[in-house]
């Protein structure tokens, strides 16, 4: 590891070497998606100005956006206070963030004792997610 590296090491990384990152509407400040990062990941964001996730599932680094063209144009990277959170501050490409076609992944709202779709499909999943 190089010396200008240093800066990931103030990052306290769980036991499996990932910190969960939470992606924010830079221009109105909306939660739009909360997933993982690693070392590989966060530096490649900072690198590119896009965000890189690791996922859990697949087992990679995962380029948000390149399957459905969703990218996330990184505006600032911040560190929460117990250095063990990222908060992205990006500029939501195509206005969706979530797979399911929505702006968000926060969709779903507690109400009376069930959780109420509140968010329409911007887009149709099987549309962006053509193979």
């Amino acid at each position: 590891m190089s010396v200008s590296d240093n800066w990931l090491n103030k990052v306290n990384w769980t036991e499996d070497g990932l910190v969960p990152a939470i992606a924010q509407d830079a221009d109105n400040g909306d939660v739009l998606m909360v997933a993982w990062m690693n070392r590989e990941a966060l530096k490649r964001t900072v690198e590119t100005n896009e965000a890189v996730y690791w996922s859990r599932s697949r087992k990679k680094l995962w380029h948000k956006g390149e399957e459905s063209g969703h990218v996330q144009k990184v505006k600032e990277i911040r560190l929460d206070c117990d250095e063990d959170v990222i908060l992205l501050k990006v500029e939501q490409m195509g206005g969706i963030s979530c797979h399911t076609g929505r702006h968000d992944c926060f969709f779903k709202k507690y109400e009376n004792g069930q959780w109420v779709t509140t968010e329409p499909v911007l887009k149709d999943p099987a549309e962006i997610y053509r193979k």
